[in-house]
C-alpha cells in the first residue's frame, strides 16, 4: 500500500477571510504568508512557524450556509497537538485573556487524554489535545 505523511495544508471556509485571518493570527500565532482574490473566493493563506502546517482560508462569493455545524457531513473538528499536559493550561489562560470561549481543560472520559476545547469566528470546533503517555 502507499504510504502517506502528516497533513500538509488544511482549507477551511471562513465568512470574512480577513476577521478570521486577523483571529487565527492573534489566537493561535500564525503568520500571514499570501492573500489571493480569485474568480469564485478570496483566499488567505496562513502557516504556522513551528510546524510549517499551512491553513488557508477560503471566503466563497456564494456561500452555502452561515455557519459551521459539525452535525452536518463533513468535517467535525480540527485537533492540535501538545507536548506536554501542562502547555494546555497555558493555552487556557492565553484563550481567556483573549477573551475566546473555551472549555476547561478536560480529561477525556477514555483516559486517553486530555483537550480543550474552543471556536474559532464562523463557530468551526478546534483543540487542543495531549495524549496520555502509555505504560
Amino acid at each position: 500500500m502507499p504510504e502517506f505523511g502528516t497533513i500538509s495544508h488544511l482549507d477551511l471556509t471562513v465568512s470574512d477571510a480577513e476577521k478570521s485571518a486577523a483571529w487565527y493570527v492573534e489566537t493561535l500565532g500564525l503568520k500571514r504568508a499570501r492573500r489571493a482574490d480569485l474568480d469564485n473566493r478570496i483566499m488567505i493563506v496562513l502557516v504556522h512557524p513551528a510546524t510549517g502546517l499551512v491553513i488557508g482560508l477560503n471566503q466563497h462569493n456564494e456561500p452555502a450556509a452561515d455557519r459551521f455545524d459539525e452535525r452536518r457531513p463533513g468535517l467535525d473538528h480540527v485537533g492540535f497537538s501538545v507536548s506536554e499536559r501542562a502547555e494546555l493550561d497555558g493555552w487556557e489562560e492565553r484563550l481567556s485573556e483573549l477573551g475566546v470561549d473555551h472549555s476547561p481543560v478536560t480529561d477525556a472520559p477514555s483516559g486517553s487524554g486530555t483537550a480543550l476545547v474552543f471556536r474559532d469566528p464562523d463557530n468551526i470546533q478546534l483543540e487542543f489535545w495531549w495524549t496520555r503517555p502509555r505504560g
